[in-house]
């Protein structure tokens, strides 16, 4: 048991510090997700650890020293995505329907043949925006009678697992299609003007993940993200970033996006709201994003139930409040979050 304890031991410690190598390789950059499962079993191999060592001489206070060093490093890291964490995003407290967005993000995963349970729970649901990832032909084919109660839309079917569908109700004000980074990854850039007048700007984006059959590399992923953020950052009306970023709430990527783009993140000091595996109970990751301007509040966010994809959809509920920004103040960014940025953004991908 010991000389197993002891491997178990050396495993965990070694995924913690892997993480922490800024390499952008998928061998480096996949120990980034399950920050809450080597939490959950640094805390198990201590307790083991502690019952099981009979006898503790230097070599073994070193082991429960390095564990209890690991578990505080990741408990750091995942309380900001609890409850116990400061909110970045206020709660609004009177909710008014001409100055909100409510707002459904689902990749409902290509190969997916449940399409009438898809539209169930968007019916149920009652969103403003809708925006559907992984769609195809048939896809769009299939959700095409969403247009009855949204009629301002964009599709972008493809059968590469990226393409995009936006349905909203309200008025969508000159929609574009663009490949940031690779010739085959789009995203929707558009306004959206709202009950009371006000414009929003809404990026919507599904970037490649770091994994072999995908991309071997997070480049593409760090750049389109941080072009996006320059996006945000420069512009003047307020922002809604929305999409599945195949990157993790807690990843040190989501942390210089915040920062350099000036936009906040709901999940902080709510909950993980984990959005991927829907299959997989033990491996579930926060992966579906919204990241909101300061002049935003939250009426609510909610993870809404599965329907065969292997995401779960993702509701968030909004409020336009211009005094907000007063009151919910962004992350700022250091000199050495500028030059990292900058670096990745003039990196050199596989198709630019």
């Amino acid at each position: 048991m010991n000389i197993f304890l002891l491997f178990l031991s050396c495993i965990l410690l070694s995924f913690s510090l892997l993480s922490l190598i800024r390499n952008d390789y998928w061998t480096f950059r996949v120990f980034d997700y399950p920050r809450l499962q080597k939490f959950v079993a640094t805390a198990a191999t201590l307790i083991l650890v502690i019952v099981f060592f009979t006898e503790y001489f230097l070599p073994q206070w070193m082991l429960v020293g390095l564990l209890s060093l690991n578990l505080a490093f990741l408990g750091y890291q995942i309380i900001p995505f609890t409850p116990l964490g400061k909110k970045h995003i206020l709660w609004s407290k009177n909710y008014i329907s001409g100055q909100s967005i409510r707002i459904i993000i689902s990749n409902v995963f290509q190969d997916n043949t449940n399409f009438q349970g898809c539209l169930d729970v968007l019916n149920k649901n009652e969103a403003d925006l809708i925006l559907l990832l992984e769609t195809n032909k048939i896809w769009e084919q299939q959700t095409i009678s969403l247009q009855k109660t949204h009629p301002f839309h964009y599709r972008v079917p493809q059968e590469n697992t990226y393409g995009m569908i936006l349905y909203s109700k309200y008025e969508l004000l000159s929609p574009e299609l663009k490949f940031l980074v690779e010739q085959d990854i789009p995203s929707i850039h558009t306004k959206i003007k709202l009950p009371c007048g006000q414009i929003i700007q809404l990026y919507a984006l599904h970037p490649t993940p770091p994994v072999p059959n995908e991309n071997p590399r997070s480049t593409e992923r760090d750049k389109e993200l941080l072009l996006i953020a320059d996006m945000a950052k420069a512009c003047s009306d307020p922002v809604i970033v929305i999409g599945d970023m195949n990157d993790v709430a807690w990843s040190y990527t989501t942390e210089l996006f915040l920062k350099m783009s000036g936009l906040l993140d709901p999940r902080r000091g709510r909950g993980f709201y984990n959005s991927f595996h829907a299959h997989y109970p033990i491996m579930r990751f926060p992966l579906d994003h919204a990241f909101i301007s300061t002049d935003f509040k939250l009426h609510k966010i909610k993870r809404l139930p599965n329907f065969n994809s292997d995401h779960f959809p993702i509701y968030i509920g909004l409020q336009y409040e211009p005094a907000a920004e007063l009151q919910q103040q962004s992350i700022k960014a250091s000199p050495e979050d500028i030059a990292i940025a900058q670096e990745k953004k003039h990196a050199v991908t596989y198709i630019i």
